[in-house]
């Protein structure tokens, strides 16, 4: 093959990832003009209300899919001390939009109960064969007591992606029906990041604002319930709100506060 052939079959081979790469682009562009426009005409120092905040987010929740609405709540702790480590599990009133699959390992009985509760996908031995070959295709992993000894070797495959069953979190647990019932309903699990921070989804932008505000409150109130008694000074330091491509806005502590009451 000539070089002058050789170059031409390289920009057919490579034609089809610049085009993809150039819509994607294109794409990305066009939301960024947008959302330029909209923080130029948006007072950034301004301290919302919540009702107020839900219904400008939505209101500029316009891209061509249904954007997650996201809360996140930097903490006053101090994450490299271990006793100040914030997670836990809430479970939002209205369900979070998406569709979660669940896994459960468990046998016998309780392999019965989680099938009957809604389990997308149920096993023991067979189950960890598939997740060793890395077919992790769930978003969040159940297990009874027994099969931890089990579970405990996937840790390597299942822990960096946020999936091991942990006790305080109730995926580690014998009544596997409620534990199901609860994923599948819109149980969310937050946990602080290094920066303190804590990022959860609850809901989408389709959502009514009442929804929302009442996913944001249950939210609220369960970190504030995970506060670290060796937590010192201002906790809930500030929170703000979002969609997936939208900007964001900083809450009025107080308003929410109100909104739990």
């Amino acid at each position: 093959m000539t070089e002058k052939k050789e170059v031409t079959e390289a920009k057919r081979a490579t034609a089809p990832q610049a085009k993809k790469s150039k819509k994607a682009k294109g794409v990305k562009e066009r939301y960024a003009k947008r959302l330029r426009s909209v923080r130029k005409a948006q007072d950034r120092a301004k301290v919302w209300q919540l009702a107020d905040a839900v219904k400008f987010i939505r209101q500029n929740a316009t891209a061509k899919f249904d954007e997650t609405i996201e809360v996140a709540m930097n903490l006053g702790i101090d994450s490299k001390q271990s006793d100040q480590n914030v997670r836990g599990m809430c479970s939002l009133p209205n369900g979070t939009g998406k569709t979660i699959r669940v896994a459960v390992f468990a046998k016998g009985a309780k392999a019965e109960e989680a099938k009957k509760s809604g389990a997308d996908i149920v096993g023991d031995e067979d189950l960890a064969v598939k997740v060793q070959k890395g077919e992790v295709d769930f978003d969040r992993c159940i297990a009874t007591p027994d099969m931890m000894p089990l579970v405990g070797r996937l840790g390597q495959v299942l822990g960096p992606k946020g999936l091991m069953p942990n006790p305080k979190l109730g995926t580690v647990t014998i009544d596997v029906a409620t534990a199901v019932k609860g994923a599948k309903g819109g149980s969310v699990e937050f946990r602080a990041e290094k920066s303190g921070i804590v990022h959860v989804g609850v809901g989408k932008a389709s959502f009514d604002e009442k929804k929302i505000i009442e996913n944001i409150r249950a939210l609220y109130e369960a970190v504030l319930k995970a506060k670290p008694a060796g937590t010192k000074g201002n906790y809930m330091k500030k929170v703000s709100l979002s969609s997936t491509m939208g900007p964001g806005v900083k809450l009025d502590l107080s308003s929410i506060a109100k909104e739990a009451a």
